[in-house]
């Protein structure tokens, strides 16, 4: 690796090769919000270019992953560019000008339930796992207004902080060989929704009964990183009446 593969940049970011085409920048100015909003930022300006260079930019919490074409560049030439680039984002701005907010309704697993299927199955092992009751975490759950840092498998799933919890709540011993669409889980400290069924280690607390996913939209979720969503329970009937409709039916101003 060149000694150029790996610097701090003007506004603290730290670009390190990937490989030979690709690098990762990662925010290092000591806020994690800016951190985000600097690797987000980064990415849309990249996807707003004109450049056939960059071929990929994926953003997650705090750095992304700029793809580019070997052929027609080299890293040092990437990395130089990147670093003039990063001083022209405002990190004092919002990612979005205008943020869609989702109410999302959700059956939550509750012991002793009896349907067909168990919306939550790893209701109680939480309950039980951060000393709360199971009402408890429900309230802790579906109190926060959550905001999507990044989409992550499958499907475009929302990655979202939270909710605060006394500890933090680990991944399975070994994950379900099959997670339905709708799940609502927790794993670490944060929180999420599998739009579509997929293989998962994560703790299921309960299912919406909206449609995340839409194979006929582009954009196949209809949220984006910066939107804002929240969890609000539901019964049983209530599901019933949900099933099936589009998660876009719940977005607010």
């Amino acid at each position: 690796m060149s000694s150029t593969a790996a610097k701090a940049s003007p506004v603290h970011a730290e670009i390190t090769a990937v490989g030979e085409s690709a690098v990762r920048v990662e925010g290092r100015t000591g806020c994690s919000e800016r951190d985000w909003l600097l690797a987000h930022q980064l990415a849309a300006h990249l996807h707003a270019g004109e450049s056939a260079i960059y071929t990929g930019a994926l953003p997650t919490y705090e750095s992304v992953l700029v793809e580019f074409d070997a052929v027609a560049t080299d890293i040092d030439s990437v990395i130089a560019d990147l670093t003039a680039a990063l001083p022209t984002l405002d990190l004092d701005e919002p990612l979005l000008a205008d943020p869609q907010h989702f109410h999302v309704p959700v059956l939550y697993g509750a012991p002793g339930r009896s349907q067909e299927h168990e919306p939550g199955p790893d209701m109680t092992r939480v309950a039980e796992l951060t000393g709360l009751s199971v009402e408890e975490l429900i309230a802790r759950h579906s109190e926060p207004r959550y905001v999507v840092r990044c989409l992550g498998a499958p499907g475009g799933s929302p990655m979202l902080d939270g909710p605060q919890l006394p500890v933090t709540v680990p991944r399975l011993p070994s994950p379900r060989p099959s997670v339905p669409q709708g799940a609502v889980s927790l794993a670490g400290r944060q929180a999420t929704i599998t739009p579509a069924t997929a293989p998962g280690g994560w703790c299921v607390i309960g299912q919406t009964p909206l449609r995340v996913l839409d194979l006929d939209s582009d954009s196949l979720v209809p949220y984006r990183p910066g939107d804002t969503l929240e969890f609000y329970p539901i019964g049983p009937h209530e599901f019933r009446e949900l099933e099936g409709q589009s998660m876009v039916s719940g977005v607010r101003s």
